[in-house]
């Protein structure tokens, strides 16, 4: 996993890698700079296209200046730097990097007001006016720049981060920030990406190295982490020889009434075709003949029967998908708590516990909650922002010591210690009905194999949405059903 920090913490490594590896503040800025580059002419392939480079008097803007004599080497021919003199104060380096273009005789047009731009060229504007190190609202002139850029509709590449968005921490609905299509940023991506807040800020980003030290970068202390595709590879075991059903698992999953049958039978298809050895249904009976004729490998436990049956034998126990919210359900849901055997709560199960505090103080140690944003406010109580709900997250999956899935474009994944682990795996072509109960029993498939809360949750989530991914490259939309399908071929991809 890659370890993300904030921005202190990245001051900190840049700190620490021009210390230690014999490199200059400003060599280390045009490592930066080239990286940037490099990414840049990966996105705007014409030397003609206009690029307006906005700099402002800090390091961000330095960084600008040098990306515009680099842009200039590599054939761009209709660059155009505007100097963003709002403030009195700049930087060493901006003064380095402004001396050597104009060495060079190059173009400057130094800005003191926003209607100074008016004729700027329709082009590409690179946003190089404010970075990371500031740490309050854009007000005035920058205020009314930011406005202004985002009223010209030109697309907008912004080095590091936005200007005027935070790194990390809650803001402002009023906040405003210049609006990029895309960021190219140093080494980590910013936590704050990862937050659907982020919309108004940036369509997407791509994260390049600039030579910081990973060393010390990963021995920094950060409750945030990004999975990588490495991570799972080396979690998911092949299969052996001479193993059999009962190797894998034997997972019971509660879901369903008759209205919503579909989303026990997605469920169960995440569970079989995550690979879970053996899979029980527990279903009204209303509804065996449409599991028999969609799912022939499930096997049908009556809920009538279920308060009786010895549910020792499984693995584990998933409950809510479809299965109403009535009191024969809420009986149900206080039996299975008082069996103490950890549980893969969604849906109906979760508004049942967050109706009622008592049943949640009743949660088995390792159990799995996996909420939405509305059903993680019913749970615990409604939220101003997406970084106050993680942190609301990370506080009770230590105190109910559960695994709490918080689901997302960007999905976290926070374990009983209280760490987050990102999942960036998934697209918004799989923003349909059913997906969460393919989740579900994909979770309870790998509980059921073996692994540990956190390994079932967090692999799940990232095998799921790279199923979404590969079925989304050449079609709109994705079915859950044909993201469950489709499960076998990923973890086989993953384990070769």
């Amino acid at each position: 996993m890659q370890k993300l920090i904030n921005q202190e913490q990245m001051r900190s490594a840049d700190a620490f890698t021009i210390k230690n590896l014999d490199i200059s503040s400003i060599e280390l800025m045009e490592a930066a700079s080239m990286a940037f580059v490099a990414e840049f002419v990966q996105e705007i392939k014409t030397v003609e296209t206009p690029i307006n480079i906005l700099c402002g008097k800090g390091n961000n803007g330095a960084d600008g200046l040098a990306i515009a004599r680099i842009l200039q080497d590599k054939g761009y021919s209709a660059v155009a730097v505007y100097l963003v003199d709002f403030s009195d104060k700049q930087t060493t380096e901006y003064q380095t990097n402004l001396n050597r273009l104009k060495d060079l005789w190059f173009p400057l047009t130094t800005v003191k007001t926003v209607a100074e731009l008016k004729n700027i060229k329709c082009g590409v504007i690179i946003d190089a006016v404010l970075g990371s190190g500031l740490n309050k609202p854009l007000s005035g002139a920058y205020a009314e720049l930011a406005t202004f850029i985002n009223g010209l509709n030109y697309q907008v590449i912004a080095v590091d981060i936005p200007t005027g968005f935070p790194a990390e921490g809650a803001f402002a609905k009023t906040d405003i920030f210049i609006k990029a299509d895309l960021v190219i940023c140093f080494q980590r991506p910013k936590i704050n990406f990862f937050f659907p807040e982020s919309v108004a800020a940036l369509n997407r980003f791509r994260v390049v190295s600039i030579g910081l030290d990973e060393e010390f970068i990963e021995k920094q202390v950060s409750p945030y982490q990004l999975l990588e595709q490495r991570d799972i590879k080396e979690l998911i075991q092949p299969r052996k020889s001479f193993t059999h059903k009962g190797t894998y698992g034997h997972a019971l999953l509660i879901a369903g009434q008759k209205e919503t049958m579909g989303a026990a039978i997605l469920a169960a298809k995440g569970c079989l075709y995550g690979g879970a050895g053996l899979t029980t249904l527990s279903i009204p009976e209303s509804g065996l003949i449409a599991l028999n004729t969609a799912l022939p490998e499930a096997m049908y436990l009556d809920r009538k029967e279920l308060a009786a049956s010895a549910l020792e034998k499984f693995k584990i126990i998933a409950v809510g998908p479809g299965l109403g919210t009535d009191a024969t359900i809420i009986d149900l849901l206080k039996n299975l708590l008082k069996l103490k055997v950890p549980l893969v709560i969604d849906a109906d199960a979760l508004h049942l516990l967050g109706n009622d505090e008592s049943l949640m103080k009743q949660l088995t140690e390792g159990s799995i909650l996996t909420p939405h944003m509305k059903e993680f406010d019913h749970l615990f109580g409604a939220h101003e922002s997406w970084w106050a709900r993680l942190e609301t997250a990370r506080e009770k999956a230590v105190e109910l010591k559960c695994v709490i899935v918080l689901k997302n474009q960007y999905t976290f994944i926070v374990d009983q210690q209280g760490k987050v682990m990102i999942n960036s795996t998934g697209n918004p072509a799989m923003a349909q009905g059913g997906m969460g109960d393919v989740l579900t029993g994909l979770i309870a498939s790998l509980a059921a194999q073996g692994y540990e809360a956190r390994q079932a949750a967090y692999a799940a989530c990232y095998i799921h949405g790279m199923s979404g991914d590969q079925l989304a490259a050449d079609q709109v939309s994705v079915k859950a059903s044909a993201i469950a399908e489709h499960l076998p071929a990923v973890v086989k991809g993953l384990t070769r």
